[in-house]
């Protein structure tokens, strides 16, 4: 039996993960499961898989799990130590799926003891990319990509020589501004951002997709991944979204990953490699769907792929700070006291103000210094936000 961790259970990566187990129950055993406040379900998750521990990322939940768990022999923990250690368990393969900043100590841990680790957390190799990848060389574990993306472009590089690759082809749907005036994007409600043509997700990674940002956080994934030059790497809006990467070889030849909009493929190709087995994701009918459209990316419609661009040139802890005020700049648009583009200026500007501090962003890349780095990126994202609203009165 595989003995499996989901860092992140209760979302839509962990839900369908824990979908694609529970159609072979006898194939795995679940070690822990992680969650953030819907306690519910986690527990109704833990006691049916039955998992050795859940945990909760909020302390003051601890109370509720217990309760929700009480009576069967899954045991509760909370916060984000409990969080790390649930990592660091001994299991054969590990999903990240925590969204933000919070999956990387957790996804560090599950490296340490040479777990496989399943990487949806893009953020991980954002603000950490050099230091994950050596972790995982040094504890002989493997880091297998989640994001339908990078899976994409991990399957089409599947016995070639990395050496021949010319150019890796990213798609984005665009989101839900993809075909809106630009004149009308600084007038974007919450509500609009916050609504997908294509995919139904949570609100954070829809407004990403809205603004792009999450298309940044994969071009900076996909150099660290695959250790590509930046010029290697390009962004192609694709409005049908079932083309998720194409990988370009030296001798002019494109390698398309075509699939349905389904991460149970991406998921259940990471759960059961090297092998491929079957999987209950929908046949795509061609003929059903006529054509596949591609444009590029409008970079004053799309600011953020801009900066990933100056990211990867500053290099360091730079991805850090991105990653930081990203997430900073986002809640604050949740929060209504910025508009939407304004994200894209309060990221840049922090990107700006840190980068100038003599040897900020070019200290070494551990686990302190990106926590540092995390922290000291969100203040000084609110103090752009708060020079910002003082501006405008």
């Amino acid at each position: 039996m595989k003995r499996i961790t989901i860092l992140g259970a209760t979302g839509s990566i962990g839900q369908n993960t824990l979908d694609l187990i529970r159609r072979d129950r006898d194939a795995y055993q679940v070690v822990a499961l992680t969650g953030g406040r819907n306690i519910a379900q986690l527990a109704r998750d833990a006691v049916e898989f039955g998992a050795e521990i859940a945990v909760t990322a909020h302390d003051e939940l601890l109370d509720d799990l217990r309760a929700a768990l009480s009576g069967s022999a899954v045991k509760a923990a909370a916060g984000a130590r409990a969080v790390a250690e649930a990592g660091a368990r001994p299991a054969d393969w590990v999903m990240s799926a925590i969204v933000g900043a919070a999956g990387l100590p957790p996804g560090l841990a599950a490296l340490e003891q040479g777990a496989t680790l399943a990487l949806a957390n893009k953020e991980t190799l954002v603000a950490a990319g050099p230091l994950v990848m050596e972790t995982a060389t040094r504890h002989g574990a493997r880091i297998l990509p989640v994001d339908s993306e990078h899976s994409a472009i991990f399957q089409a590089l599947t016995g070639e020589d990395i050496g021949a690759v010319r150019r890796v082809v990213i798609t984005a749907s665009g989101g839900a501004f993809r075909d809106w005036p630009l004149e009308a994007l600084a007038k974007a409600s919450l509500e609009e951002a916050s609504t997908h043509p294509n995919w139904n997700m949570g609100q954070r990674i829809t407004i990403d997709s809205a603004s792009m940002f999450n298309k940044a956080l994969e071009v900076i994934e996909a150099r660290e991944f695959f250790g590509l030059d930046p010029a290697q790497i390009e962004v192609l809006v694709h409005p049908e979204s079932l083309v998720h990467a194409l990988v370009g070889f030296c001798d002019g030849a494109l390698m398309a990953h075509v699939g349905p909009h389904d991460m149970r493929h991406a998921i259940g190709y990471a759960l059961n490699w090297p092998e491929r087995r079957p999987l209950p994701v929908d046949a795509l009918d061609l003929a059903a769907i006529g054509q596949l459209t591609f444009r590029a990316p409008d970079p004053a419609r799309y600011p953020a792929l801009g900066l990933a661009r100056e990211v990867m040139a500053m290099r360091g802890l730079s991805g850090a700070v991105f990653n930081a005020a990203k997430e900073r700049a986002l809640d604050h648009f949740i929060a209504g006291r910025i508009g939407f583009l304004d994200m894209s200026d309060v990221v840049q500007e922090v990107l700006a103000r840190l980068s100038a501090e003599n040897g900020l962003i070019d200290a070494g890349i551990t686990l302190d210094s990106v926590t540092r780095l995390d922290h000291l990126s969100r203040r000084c994202a609110d103090a752009v936000v708060q020079e910002q609203c003082k501006k405008t009165g």
